[in-house]
C-alpha cells in the first residue's frame, strides 16, 4: 500500500513538472516578446537627423516590426545593423524637407504583437519629447518639447511593468514574506531589499558595476531556489539565519537583483540628457509595482483567514508553496545555465 502511494505521489510530482515546464516555456516566449523596442532620433542640422532603431529578437528572428516616416523623407546613408544577443540595432541618417515636426511616424507591424516602443526625439533648437507607442496606436506624431512628465511617466511604467512580469523576483519576495510572519519585520526586511537593489540598479546603470548578462540571471535563479530551502527549514522548525536575520539575507541578495533591475533598464535604453530622471523614475515604478504584488499577497491571505472553510487549503498552501518555489527556480537555474 505505501508502495503505491509513493508511485502515485511520484506520478503527481512528474505532471506537475511537465505542466510547469510547457507553462514556463510558453510564458518564456511570450516575456521575450514583450521586451520594448526602442528609437532615437536626433536632429543634427536643421531637417537632418540620426536615427536609431532597436528591435527585441524573439526566437533567433528580429520582431517583424518596421518604421516608415512621412512622404518626403528619405535616407542620406543607407541602414548600418548589428546584431546583438536580444535586439537588432539599425543606424541611418535621414533628411526630412521642413523637418520632422508636426509630422507623423507610422510602426509597420506592431498592431499584430504586445509590444511596446520607447521613443526619443531630440530637435535641433534642444528641444526634446520621450513617449510610449503600443500596438493599439502603432504610431506617434512628433511635437514640441513635453518635458520631464513625460519622460518620468514612460520610465515609470516601464519600472512597474518589469516587476510585475518579472515572475522571478516576485517569487523572491514571496518567499521572504513566507519567512517573515510579523509587518513590523517584513516592512524592515522589504525596504532592505528595496535599498540594496536600488544601490546597484544606480551604480550599474552609470557603468560603475558590471555583470553578465547569463551568470547574472542564472545566481538570480539560485537565490531564489536558496530562499525557498529556508522557507522549508523553518516549517521543519529547524535553525537558520533567515529566519533571525531576515532583513540582512534579503539585502544581501537584492544586491544581486538590483543588477538584474539594471540588465532590463539597458536593454529598454536611456534618454540622453534624462538619465538621473529615467533611473529614479524606473526605481519608483519597480518599487510600485513591488508594494501592489505584497499588498495583493497580504489581502488574499487576510480573505482566506476569514473564510473557515478555507483554513485547510491556507495551510496546505502555505505547505507546498515553497517546493513550487524552488522547482520553478530550478527551472531557470538550469536552462539559464545552459546559455552560458
Amino acid at each position: 500500500m505505501n508502495s503505491g502511494m509513493r508511485m502515485l505521489a511520484l506520478l503527481r510530482w512528474a505532471l506537475l513538472s511537465a505542466m510547469l515546464s510547457i507553462l514556463l516555456a510558453s510564458a518564456g516566449a511570450w516575456a521575450h516578446e514583450t521586451r520594448p523596442a526602442y528609437l532615437e532620433i536626433n536632429a543634427t542640422a536643421p531637417g537632418r537627423y540620426d536615427v536609431l532603431w532597436r528591435t527585441p529578437v524573439l526566437s533567433g528572428r528580429p520582431l517583424p516590426i518596421a518604421l516608415k516616416f512621412a512622404e518626403g523623407t528619405y535616407n542620406v546613408t543607407e541602414p548600418a545593423l548589428r546584431e546583438l544577443s536580444d535586439s537588432l540595432l539599425e543606424r541611418r541618417v535621414i533628411e526630412a524637407p521642413g523637418g520632422l515636426a508636426g509630422t507623423r511616424i507610422d510602426i509597420v507591424g506592431l498592431q499584430a504583437t504586445i509590444t511596446d516602443v520607447l521613443v526619443r526625439v531630440q530637435m535641433h533648437d534642444g528641444s526634446h519629447s520621450t513617449t510610449l507607442v503600443h500596438p493599439s496606436q502603432p504610431w506617434l506624431e512628433i511635437a514640441a518639447e513635453r518635458g520631464w512628465l513625460s519622460v518620468s511617466g514612460a520610465y515609470l511604467r516601464h519600472g512597474i511593468d518589469h516587476i510585475l512580469f518579472g515572475y522571478d523576483h516576485l517569487l523572491f519576495v514571496l518567499a521572504l514574506m513566507l519567512i517573515v510572519r510579523q509587518t513590523r519585520m517584513l516592512l524592515w526586511t522589504i525596504t532592505a531589499f528595496t535599498v540594496a537593489h536600488s544601490i546597484t540598479l544606480a551604480l550599474a546603470t552609470l557603468g560603475l558595476v558590471h555583470l553578465a548578462g547569463p551568470p547574472l540571471e542564472a545566481s538570480i535563479a539560485l537565490s531564489i531556489l536558496l530562499l525557498a530551502s529556508e522557507v522549508v527549514r523553518l516549517q521543519r522548525g529547524e535553525a537558520s539565519l533567515t529566519a533571525r536575520l531576515p532583513w540582512l539575507v534579503a539585502f544581501s541578495f537584492g544586491l544581486l537583483h538590483g543588477l538584474g533591475f539594471a540588465s532590463a533598464l539597458a536593454s529598454i535604453g536611456l534618454p540622453r540628457g534624462d538619465i538621473p530622471l529615467a533611473l529614479v523614475a524606473f526605481n519608483i515604478g519597480v518599487e510600485l509595482g513591488q508594494l501592489a504584488f505584497v499588498l495583493v499577497v497580504l489581502a488574499c491571505l487576510a480573505l482566506a483567514r476569514r473564510i473557515k472553510l478555507a483554513t485547510s487549503l491556507v495551510r496546505y498552501g502555505r505547505a507546498t508553496t515553497p517546493y513550487v518555489i524552488g522547482i520553478l527556480a530550478s527551472f531557470w537555474f538550469f536552462e539559464r545555465l545552459a546559455t552560458f
